[in-house]
């Protein structure tokens, strides 16, 4: 079975930074992307970014673009989120997904099957 196991959130002041993990199991086939997600509360959930595991093409939504990062390590068969000058507007819960994916098309915008167990990120000082 796929299992998405995050870790890393918590406080952060503003302008600071912090990185999420997301540890990736139990693909029969080696074809999918993984995307973070965030909800804050009252608000609908937000797709920020994605990442092909075919190539390691990244996408990212314009809005959060030049301050998060995604990468992976497939060694550790992980991906990363990289939060850079956070603003207290970041706040929110943090969630990693994955979906079945061929090559290295485009992530963003699509029905994820799979999920995480999503982590809190506060922005404070």
């Amino acid at each position: 079975q796929v299992r998405l196991v995050q870790s890393g959130g918590g406080l952060v002041e503003p302008g600071g930074s912090l990185r999420l993990s997301c540890v990736v199991s139990g693909f029969k086939y080696q074809h999918y992307a993984i995307g973070w997600f965030r909800q804050a509360p009252g608000k609908e959930r937000e797709g920020l970014s994605c990442i092909t595991r075919q190539s390691g093409q990244t996408y990212y939504v314009d809005s959060v673009k030049p301050r998060f990062l995604i990468s992976r390590d497939v060694d550790k068969n992980t991906v990363y989120l990289q939060l850079n000058n956070v603003k207290p507007d970041d706040t929110a819960v943090y969630t990693c997904a994955a979906i079945i994916l061929v090559g290295d098309n485009n992530c963003l915008g699509l029905a994820y099957d799979y999920w995480g167990q999503g982590t809190q990120v506060t922005v404070s000082s």
